[in-house]
């Protein structure tokens, strides 16, 4: 084990990237970062977190934001609940904690979308609380370092690979220990294809030595994915407005915005449907896949032709101009036909 901490802190310190949350111990910043961070790329999230710092320099400032402009800032991520459960820990920290960020592992899982690891990391890094994370880099780098094959998506493995984590936790320095397993996880034990000839652990690393590289760590749930199959209908009148809609409560994409959406059972039935609404079609787009963590939409956006738009609207529905759109936060597949879209159509 001292070989181990030894030789990952060495590395981290000579490899370690240059980040704007690492050089700050302010836990409103370290929050913001770690929340961005989860089912994000380091690449992906950083914009994201100097455009949320720059609109809300203080958990205050987050407090006050309405969930509107919230989901703004984040749309192209992904995963809105997490933007939901932001505002909702930014306000009950202004209201519960007087403004101040808890310092307890106990009053951060009090938070809304912080869990386990999020504890741990904003625990050890801004207030060097002796938490150890254990995220998908951990799991990876102590599977293989230490050849363990039990499933990590169990029980009995998450609790496994903790104690093991926490065992290994350099107490006196757990920010940087923390930090330095996540990253060595991150650059140098990738996932595919890890560079072993040229890793300091080369020596120690059991799964290397008993070549399990490949197959570690170790999952047996495999996630069924169910198909959808979309039909979003574009209006535009001759004043070039559109109608959208309101995602509703307890929807993946609450508070987002679309145009009118129908839903098929097959691919089939969506593309008959297209078929007999050919007389009024202007254009219909290319099916555009969109993956989510269980299901694989397949979406066609159907754009008709300029006139009236239809009269009897919804109670979510809204007519305005569609030079506005780019007010309204929208999931990243609306965002992938409306990069896509040729501007003419809608001159």
């Amino acid at each position: 084990m001292a070989n181990f901490q030894e030789e990952i802190i060495n590395w981290y310190l000579i490899n370690k990237r240059d980040l704007p949350w690492r050089n700050t111990q302010d836990p409103y910043k370290i929050w913001l970062s770690e929340i961005i961070l989860q089912q994000t790329r380091v690449q992906q999230g950083l914009p994201y977190y100097l455009k949320f710092l720059n609109a809300f320099p203080t958990i205050d400032d987050f407090a006050k934001a309405s969930e509107q402009e919230v989901l703004s800032l984040w749309q192209g991520l992904g995963y809105y609940s997490r933007a939901r459960n932001m505002r909702k820990t930014a306000m009950q920290i202004m209201e519960l904690f007087h403004g101040e960020f808890p310092k307890t592992e106990k009053q951060l899982l009090s938070l809304s979308g912080v869990g386990k690891y999020s504890a741990a990391a904003i625990g050890s890094f801004a207030f060097k609380l002796p938490l150890a994370v254990v995220d998908g880099n951990v799991y990876r780098v102590l599977s293989r370092v230490f050849n363990i094959d039990t499933p990590i998506d169990t029980p009995q493995g998450q609790r496994a690979f903790q104690e093991l984590a926490s065992n290994l936790l350099l107490k006196q320095m757990p920010d940087t220990y923390n930090q330095a397993i996540m990253e060595f996880g991150a650059l140098q034990c990738t996932p595919k294809s890890p560079d072993c000839p040229n890793c300091v652990l080369f020596a120690i690393c059991i799964g290397r030595i008993e070549k399990n590289i490949e197959t570690l760590p170790v999952k047996i749930k495999s996630v069924k994915t169910r198909n959808r199959f979309f039909a979003y209908q574009v209006f535009i009148d001759e004043q070039n407005k559109t109608i959208i809609q309101e995602r509703g409560p307890k929807d993946i994409w609450q508070g987002l915005f679309e145009f009118p959406l129908l839903e098929f059972e097959s691919e089939e039935l969506t593309m008959n449907f297209i078929k007999g609404e050919a007389a009024k079609i202007s254009t219909v787009s290319n099916v555009i896949k969109h993956k989510l963590t269980h299901q694989l939409i397949f979406a066609y956006f159907i754009v008709y032709r300029k006139s009236d738009l239809p009269k009897d609207l919804k109670p979510n529905q809204n007519r305005i101009a569609f030079s506005n759109i780019d007010s309204f936060p929208m999931s990243r597949l609306m965002e992938k036909f409306l990069e896509s879209v040729n501007p003419i159509l809608f001159a």
